[in-house]
Parts: C-alpha cells; structure tokens; sequence
C-alpha cells in the first residue's frame, strides 16, 4: 500500500505540474493562522516593548490608527493594504539588532515574508491594474510620507507594536466576503 500511494502521488505531480498548481490564488491558509504563528508573533513583540522600554524613543507616527476599517474595503483594496502593511513589516524585522532579538524575530519574520510573497502572487493575477480606493490611497502616500521623515527606529516600532492589526489585515484579506 505505502509503495502505491508513492506511485500515484508521483503521477498524479506529473499530471497537475506545479506552475499549474500556483496559477490559482488562494489566501485561505491565512484566514485562521495557526497558534504557533501567533505565540511566535506575541514573543516577538514583548520582548520588543521591553527593549522598548529601555530606550528613549519619541515617535509621532500614527500610521497604523485609521479613521476606516479593512472591512469596508473592496478586496482588492484589502490585499493592496496588507502587501504595504507587509512590505513595511519585514523590512523593519529584517534590519540589524541584538543577536537574542534577531533570533526571536526570525520565525515570525519567515512567516510575513511569504504570507507577502503570496498576496504579490494574487494582485498580480487577480488584479495586475487596480487603482487604490481614495481611502487606501490616502493611507499609502501617508505610509510613503512615514517612510520619508520617521526614524527608522519609529517605523521599526510601529510596525512591530501593530503587527497583530497586520495580522488581522491579512485575515480579512484572505477571505473573500466581507470581515469583521
């Protein structure tokens, strides 16, 4: 029996090749993240404040506090905002620091950078040539604003600090009606 179900699973591989099996977008693996992902995420995160804790960081940005929920946008516009959301994320997981901190970020760091990796995959097949609603487009040219007068150790703060709205971004991304 074990050497049957390698023979038809390596068949069956041949019949669906894989760039067939990547054409279909699918976020559904994001609509319920699994616990390890999230525990890795919260580690990450206080460990983070408590760095935080002991430096004197003055930041003003409020890029993460909108006046609108992802809910009210189209889903495009959702998967538009959790790539930017992302794109700032790893970039900051991915800048230099402590050793004991490089380590604890690394898990979450893999996860965001693929579930990214992913929602580049599906604008580009699903939407290659939306146009941003006025809201996001709105909060992009804020994020791009952030990204030229912050600190890199305020972006890297508020990136981190709100990487559970992230997450939760991501989720209503994944699905396809409406979210809460």
């Amino acid at each position: 029996t074990p050497l049957l179900a390698l023979v038809l699973g390596a068949s069956l591989g041949a019949a669906f090749p894989q760039d067939a099996l990547k054409k279909s977008c699918s976020l559904s693996k994001y609509q319920f993240l699994v616990p390890h992902e999230l525990k890795a995420v919260q580690k990450m995160k206080e460990q983070f404040e408590d760095i935080m804790l002991l430096s004197d960081r003055k930041c003003n940005t409020r890029l993460f506090h909108r006046k609108w929920n992802t809910a009210d946008l189209s889903v495009p516009d959702r998967v538009m905002l959790v790539e930017a959301e992302l794109d700032l994320a790893t970039a900051m997981l991915g800048l230099p620091t402590t050793p004991s901190f490089t380590e604890t970020r690394q898990r979450p760091l893999a996860f965001l950078t693929q579930a990214r990796e992913d929602l580049r995959g599906c604008m580009a097949k699903e939407a290659p040539s939306h146009q941003p609603s006025g809201k996001l487009r709105h909060w992009l040219q804020k994020l791009e604003m952030a990204k030229r007068t912050e600190t890199t150790s305020c972006l890297e703060a508020s990136a981190i600090l709100h990487l559970f709205q992230v997450l939760n971004d991501l989720r209503c991304a994944a699905l396809r009606e409406q979210c809460t």
